[in-house]
């Protein structure tokens, strides 16, 4: 098996397996797209590998199998960084996140220690509404 009909196989079956996992729903859309462009990207040199050849010679480099290397660590590189800005982008999300919950139980809690409401005037609690407060219209 050539390194070209390896290529075309690797790039078809990355493929079927992003397209399933979208399919799934395990994989957004937006990385699944990055994946089916190198895939795509990868089946176009395997194809036609004259294209990886002018672009290194074009480049300088001496081998096309370095700039095929060079271009693969360039991905990873992005890809880690990618990832490394959604994670923080989670974090911070997170942490908001559990921040509220801790007011809203705190708010709960003051509330249930009130106990009942008494008649004699009190105003409306923070999750009530005037509406719910006011005594029934009688017509």
């Amino acid at each position: 098996m050539t390194g070209s009909v390896l290529a075309i196989v690797a790039a078809l079956a990355v493929t079927i397996f992003i397209v399933e996992l979208l399919r799934r729903g395990i994989l957004r859309e937006k990385f699944a797209a990055l994946w089916l462009l190198v895939s795509v990207v990868v089946l176009i040199l395997a194809i036609f590998p004259q294209i990886l050849v002018a672009l290194a010679r074009w480049l300088g480099v001496a081998v096309p199998a370095n700039l095929l290397f060079f271009l693969a660590a360039l991905l990873l590189l992005a890809v880690s960084v990618q990832l490394s800005f959604e994670v923080s982008r989670l974090e911070a999300r997170t942490r908001r996140l559990a921040e509220d919950l801790a007011l809203l139980a705190h708010r709960v809690s003051a509330l249930d220690q009130r106990g009942p409401r008494q008649q004699s005037g009190d105003q409306p609690g923070p999750l009530t509404s005037p509406a719910e407060d006011a005594p029934p219209e009688h017509s």
